[in-house]
């Protein structure tokens, strides 16, 4: 089969194999959930063969996830690197950091509450009224937007307010009804909860699975969680309707991360690999993760 001729889930178990029906993945997607999972608590660096590795047992080519590297290059997010034949991409101080954060939303406690109004001066507010909608603010008028955390980087011309609830009543789940698309996000978890509650049933203690399997199978499950948690609102449970499946959401998730972890970070030390050899199996930052998902 040339690099280019790739069926998703060739080689893998079956239960994993079924988490990729009606799954479609973008390359520079899912080379970032790469490097937030595995890549970052490890030092940042990792050679292209590995992420093409990966990403062909998602169904992604080798051309694709060059181009997305490429992009991601121009974008700011990698540096590439050579030694000898071999090219490593290293995350930027600035993606780094940015990783980092992320991860405190993915594997810390269910992150506080910290409304924030922000109100765009000046000429064409529609991209960055955009922008913050991507982060999970909602719109209330073309120039202003709330949110429940602190709002993106944002130009100089952007005003943010911090603002404190003073009444807890059925008023806010309304507001909240109204300002943004619960629906729509419900729907994602519920989804999230079919395609994953499932697969953890069939597959018990991980002892059918392969250490390849365990980590790819960790990565799609960071990966569709991660598409939920940066979009949605983060609202309080006060704002929220009755039966919000976030929390059984979350629990899954680190059910099942913690899980598939042994197996997968065996994998990740035995063969991915940086420009100074074998990644270590375990770090002091991806033992936290798995610290704080325990105590959920």
């Amino acid at each position: 089969m040339s690099p280019d001729n790739v069926k998703p889930g060739d080689g893998l178990n079956k239960a994993v194999e079924a988490l990729l029906v009606d799954l479609p993945i973008k390359a520079a997607s899912f080379i970032v959930t790469i490097y937030g999972d595995v890549v970052e608590p490890r030092g940042g660096v990792v050679w292209i063969g590995n992420l093409i590795e990966a990403c062909k047992s998602v169904g992604i080519t080798e051309t694709l996830v060059r181009t997305a590297v490429s992009r991601l290059v121009t974008a700011g997010r990698l540096v590439g690197e050579r030694e000898g034949r071999r090219s490593f991409y290293r995350l930027t101080e600035t993606a780094q950091a940015e990783f980092s954060q992320a991860a405190s939303l993915f594997y810390g406690p269910e992150p506080q509450v910290r409304w924030q109004f922000v109100l765009i001066n000046g000429p064409a507010p529609e991209e960055i009224m955009q922008g913050l909608e991507r982060d999970g603010f909602a719109r209330l008028n073309p120039r202003l937007a709330v949110g429940t955390h602190p709002a993106p980087p944002l130009p100089g011309r952007v005003v943010v307010f911090d603002a404190q609830l003073a009444t807890e009543n059925g008023a806010l789940r309304e507001f909240a009804e109204e300002a943004w698309n619960l629906p729509r996000f419900a729907e994602a978890y519920h989804d999230f909860l079919r395609r994953f509650g499932s697969f953890s049933q069939s597959v018990a203690d991980c002892a059918v699975l392969s250490s390849f399997d365990c980590l790819i199978a960790r990565l799609l499950l960071v990966h569709q969680y991660r598409l939920i948690m940066l979009r949605e609102p983060h609202l309080p449970k006060s704002a929220l309707p009755e039966g919000w499946p976030g929390d059984e959401a979350r629990h899954l998730f680190a059910d099942l991360y913690l899980r598939l972890s042994q197996k997968a970070e065996g994998y990740v030390g035995r063969y991915f690999v940086n420009d100074a050899g074998t990644l270590q199996e375990t770090t002091s930052a991806s033992q936290a993760r798995l610290s704080r998902l325990e105590f959920r």
